[in-house]
């Protein structure tokens, strides 16, 4: 018995030990979410490589990284102000920047893609990182509506494939999905769950299924919104006020859209219906 049982804590102990410990990410693109993402991986410690097509899209990606945590110290350090400063500063070193993906993922655990939500454009960028990411980097699509198995399939890669769907704004929001394929490894699930977690996330797993949890709740209370303002039912504005009042909700479902922004939903409503209509 106390063989077998050392046998079990060894091999419990071997599988942990494969497990990714991510301490080097990059991340593909430099707008609103890839910035956020880029600045709390480098607030906890990871050394961050941040990409895009341009250095002015750089420079003002890190512009906003820099009143981002001037405005979270502030508040984190009211009392120590001197404490903030050195925090926002040991932030900034943990972030370069690059427009050229393939010379800087040559020693990456973790590539996070946030660029544009096209399928054929984030396929012909995996396609091109896998050739020149080592064996074990870990690729991630931080899409809110595309289906990650759709991504992964333009890689060699689909067992070190997952998908972070971080929500606006980064630093601020604590949930990250983390959606597994059929194709993602144990091992992979559990690396994107920890290095979730070492961010200061609460992740939430899912599978690859269209809007994974959030979308897929979120956009029918939505239409169903603009359908009930359509029909004359109610204002636009009677009916975010009732939402926050009656159902506790932070936003009303017309401010959320206007914060999201309604290309961005469109885009969302759209691929969720198509992948729904194809099952």
């Amino acid at each position: 018995m106390a063989f077998a049982t050392r046998q079990l804590v060894r091999f419990a102990s071997t599988a942990a030990a494969k497990k990714l410990v991510v301490k080097h990410v990059t991340v593909i693109g430099g707008g609103l979410m890839g910035a956020g993402i880029a600045q709390v991986a480098a607030a906890t410690g990871h050394t961050v490589i941040l990409v895009d097509q341009s250095d002015e899209i750089l420079n003002k990606s890190k512009k906003g990284i820099e009143d981002s945590l001037k405005r979270l110290t502030k508040k984190k350090f009211a009392d120590k102000p001197e404490a903030g400063a050195e925090f926002t500063e040991k932030t900034l070193k943990n972030i370069t920047t690059s427009t050229d993906p393939v010379s800087v993922v040559h020693s990456t655990d973790l590539i996070v893609e946030a660029i544009v939500e096209n399928l054929t454009v984030k396929n012909e960028l995996f396609k091109t990182l896998d050739k020149f990411a080592p064996e074990h980097t870990i690729f991630v699509s931080n899409t809110s509506s595309l289906p990650i198995t759709d991504i992964a399939n333009a890689t060699t890669r689909q067992d070190r494939f997952g998908g972070l769907h971080f929500f606006n704004p980064v630093p601020m929001m604590k949930l990250v999905e983390v959606i597994k394929t059929p194709m993602t490894s144990q091992k992979t699930f559990e690396s994107l769950m920890d290095f979730s977690r070492a961010l200061g996330k609460n992740p939430v797993s899912c599978k690859d299924t269209p809007g994974f949890i959030v979308n897929s709740l979120l956009v029918p209370y939505l239409m169903e919104a603009v359908r009930l303002f359509e029909r004359g039912d109610a204002s636009k504005e009677d009916i975010d006020v009732a939402m926050k009042l009656g159902a506790g909700y932070p936003m009303g479902p017309f401010e959320l859209l206007d914060y999201v922004g309604l290309d961005t939903t469109k885009f969302i409503i759209d691929e969720c219906l198509f992948q729904f209509s194809c099952e």
